[in-house]
């Protein structure tokens, strides 16, 4: 199996305050995402919020993806959990839904040796039969997948890819050679960390998992088509007008950033999940002015 491809667009899971999925807001925005020309669409990532919603709702969430996407783009699912067992029921859950395969990332709480994150990522693929894709987010987890252990698991059956973090430009490019060397033929190497994810591609990476693409698809895609065309300077001219949206994501974090900017979109009117605070009133302003500066070819409203 040779999942992801292309842009990954990861978008927000809207809910109510209680926690409860809003599956009409959030099947408008798949739907939407699988209209856009994406490659593939990022349900119950990180900024899915997978981490806030109980099982219960994290099926309600897939079932509403996997209606809207309508076998238009493959669904990739996050399946993350504390528990082994529980990220079976997970995967195995998204399996039934119809995801197309699940991103797994370390546990986090207890810090956990390289050989209990084979032994759990492995579990899962096997018990599950759903296609796992590694997600190494030391940020979040305090975990980090040594080569090795990235090596181990890219040949056992059931491990289809990694989406790794990016750094700067040129250690992404020396990072990428390494995991190609150390890793089988048709293994998905992909990035996230938008604001390096050009140069990622640029340099051969198979994917870039997106969070503006799961707001403002159109960007990703530009830049995702010139580079799949050759066009390294197009791709570098559409990531460089980018540049004060990437601040924002550096100041405020992405998370936030999307969420207001699904609501200054008309997209869904909700807020991160506590205790994730919404941005201020002025950050609000901030995103908004931000926006208006885009590319006209990239319009501040509803894309498809």
């Amino acid at each position: 199996m040779t999942l992801p491809r292309g842009l990954s667009a990861f978008p927000i899971t809207p809910t109510d305050n209680q926690g409860r999925v809003d599956v009409a807001a959030y099947g408008r925005l798949v739907a939407r995402l699988a209209g856009s020309g994406v490659a593939s669409i990022g349900v119950l990532g990180s900024t899915g919020g997978y981490m806030y919603l109980t099982r219960e709702e994290r099926r309600r969430a897939l079932e509403a993806a996997v209606q809207a996407a309508a076998g238009r783009v493959p669904l990739v699912a996050g399946v993350g959990a504390l528990r082994t067992d529980d990220a079976v029921r997970l995967a195995q859950d998204a399996a039934e839904a119809g995801a197309t395969a699940g991103l797994l990332s370390a546990p986090s709480y207890i810090p956990l040796t390289q050989d209990e994150v084979f032994e759990h990522c492995m579990t899962v693929a096997r018990e599950s039969g759903l296609p796992i894709v590694l997600y190494d987010n030391p940020v979040a987890t305090g975990f980090r997948f040594s080569p090795d252990l990235i090596a181990r698991l890219a040949r056992e059956p059931g491990v289809v890819g990694i989406k790794n973090p990016t750094e700067s430009p040129d250690k992404t490019v020396a990072h990428l050679a390494e995991q190609r060397a150390a890793t089988p033929a048709g293994f998905s190497v992909g990035y996230s960390g938008d604001w390096n994810c050009a140069e990622a591609l640029i340099a051969g990476a198979d994917a870039w998992y997106s969070v503006l693409a799961g707001v403002l698809p159109a960007p990703g895609v530009a830049i995702a088509r010139a580079v799949a065309e050759g066009d390294h300077a197009q791709a570098r001219a559409l990531n460089a007008a980018l540049a004060p949206v990437w601040r924002l994501f550096k100041t405020h974090t992405s998370l936030r950033v999307v969420y207001a900017l699904a609501g200054i979109l008309g997209l869904a009117d909700t807020a991160p999940p506590r205790p994730i605070l919404p941005l201020s009133a002025e950050a609000v302003h901030e995103v908004e002015r931000t926006l208006k500066t885009l590319p006209s070819v990239w319009p501040p409203g509803p894309q498809t």
